[in-house]
C-alpha cells in the first residue's frame, strides 16, 4: 500500500499518517495540542515529537489552555527535567504564553477553531501533489497565519511551523495522490 513518502515503517507513525494527519480538525483543545506540539517539533522531526506525544499530554495536563496558563517557575523547572519530553526552555516557556494569549482569541472569535479556521474560509484546501518534492513548506496562507498569531502574542509559530499545523489539522490536503489516504479523506 502506498503512503506519502515521509512515513517509516513503526505502526505508530503508519497509525498517525492513516487516521490522524490531514483529518480536519475543529476542537479547540486539539487544534492547541496539535500547534504547541508542532511548534515543540521546530527543528526536529516530526517523528520524535510523535514518539513523545503521550508524554506531552501527560506532563502538559492533556494541553488544557487554562491549566497551562497557570503553571508558575517550579511547574516549569520540574518539565525541564522530564526527558519525556523535548526540554527546551524556550519551547517550554512558549507553551505557557501560547496558553496565555489562547483565552484572548477565544474571547475575540467565540473559539479556537474559528480563529484557525477563517484562515482557510472554514473547508480544507485540498492539494494534487504528486511527489513530495511539489509541497511547500510555506504558503501565503501560513505566512498570514503566522504574522497574525504573532501579533496576538503566540510565540514558535513561524510559517513553516503553521504550515506544518495546517496540514496536521487538515486544514490542507496535503497527501500525495498516490496515497492511499488521498480519495479516502476526501469522501
Amino acid at each position: 500500500m502506498a503512503r506519502c513518502d515521509w512515513v517509516n515503517s513503526d505502526p505508530l507513525y503508519i497509525n498517525y499518517h492513516d487516521h490522524e494527519w490531514g483529518v480536519p480538525e475543529y476542537d479547540d483543545q486539539k487544534l492547541f495540542e496539535l500547534l504547541l506540539l508542532e511548534g515543540a517539533q521546530a527543528g526536529l522531526s516530526w517523528y520524535t515529537v510523535l514518539k513523545k506525544r503521550d508524554n506531552y499530554r501527560r506532563l502538559f495536563d492533556h494541553f488544557d489552555p487554562k491549566k497551562i496558563a497557570a503553571y508558575d517557575e517550579e511547574k516549569v523547572q520540574s518539565l525541564l527535567k522530564d526527558s519525556g519530553i523535548i526540554r527546551n526552555k524556550l519551547k517550554v516557556r512558549a507553551a505557557i504564553t501560547n496558553a496565555k494569549r489562547y483565552f484572548s482569541i477565544e474571547e475575540e472569535y467565540g473559539n479556537f477553531s474559528n480563529y484557525i479556521w477563517s484562515f482557510v474560509d472554514g473547508k480544507p484546501i485540498v492539494n494534487h501533489w504528486q511527489a513530495m518534492n511539489e509541497v511547500p513548506v510555506t504558503t501565503e496562507i501560513s505566512d498570514r497565519m503566522s504574522k497574525s498569531l504573532k501579533k496576538k502574542g503566540f510565540k514558535f509559530v513561524g510559517p513553516t511551523i503553521c504550515y506544518a499545523f495546517m496540514q496536521a489539522s487538515g486544514m490542507v490536503h496535503d497527501h500525495l495522490t498516490t496515497c492511499i489516504c488521498y480519495k479516502k479523506d476526501l469522501v
